[in-house]
């Protein structure tokens, strides 16, 4: 395989979604699935918040901190040794059975023409950075957990990465890169996402990528193409 060249240097970029984009399920919500059916957080009382935070997200009424406080508590509430070993349980149970080659597939088309690639997701970085590996993305833009004495406070660090916060937190990343997006001769975002239309009109190639009805719709109102991963 070609060495890939310098993020400065290459000339497109290509962002992915994570939940229902890449993934058919919800990462951040079968995680704490996982934590109930272990016994490692009260299944019922946080499996019907975490149903009604669900619900928010996909009406696009999410209060993003809110969520977060409740989301990250459990990252507090146990020592990173243990959380690790229970991420490794939960990558081989849950997340690494529900990949599709499609989504494999294509992440490895961008990563082959050498393009820039990036994880862009409103979910955590524990969460989230061991699944970008797993499809070989080199960069994750994801909700940035703090940490004190190498232990997570469960609180959020910076803008987390959701709606026109994941606008925020890529031109940040971009420009880490020692790039910018207006310099790529193309670039790619792929979501599932009405809550994703920040980052997908910053592009010059979004992908309603298995969408939601309120995106697909925008689509075909845009002319954006769609893609169906899972069909």
């Amino acid at each position: 395989m070609n060495a890939k060249p310098p993020a400065s240097e290459a000339r497109s970029l290509a962002l992915f979604d994570l939940d229902h984009t890449l993934l058919p399920i919800d990462s951040d919500y079968e995680w704490a699935r996982f934590l109930a059916r272990i016994g490692a957080i009260d299944g019922q009382e946080h499996s019907r918040r975490n149903d009604e935070y669900l619900r928010q997200y996909k009406s696009g009424t999410l209060d993003i901190f809110e969520f977060l406080e409740f989301q990250l508590a459990p990252l507090a509430a146990h020592p990173r040794e243990q959380l690790d070993r229970w991420h490794a349980q939960y990558m081989a149970e849950v997340i690494r059975p529900a990949i599709r080659p499609s989504a494999r597939a294509l992440v490895r088309r961008h990563l082959d023409a050498g393009d820039l690639c990036a994880l862009v997701t409103a979910t955590n970085e524990f969460v989230t950075a061991p699944i970008a590996a797993e499809f070989e993305i080199p960069h994750l833009v994801a909700t940035t957990v703090e940490s004190l004495n190498g232990e997570f406070t469960g609180r959020p660090r910076g803008t987390p990465s959701y709606r026109e916060g994941k606008v925020t937190r890529t031109h940040e990343w971009l420009q880490s890169q020692g790039a910018a997006l207006a310099r790529f001769d193309m670039s790619w975002f792929y979501s599932d996402s009405i809550n994703d239309l920040p980052l997908l009109s910053e592009v010059s190639h979004p992908v309603a990528t298995n969408p939601d009805d309120r995106l697909a719709n925008l689509a075909a109102e845009r002319g954006w193409k769609v893609l169906r991963l899972f069909e």
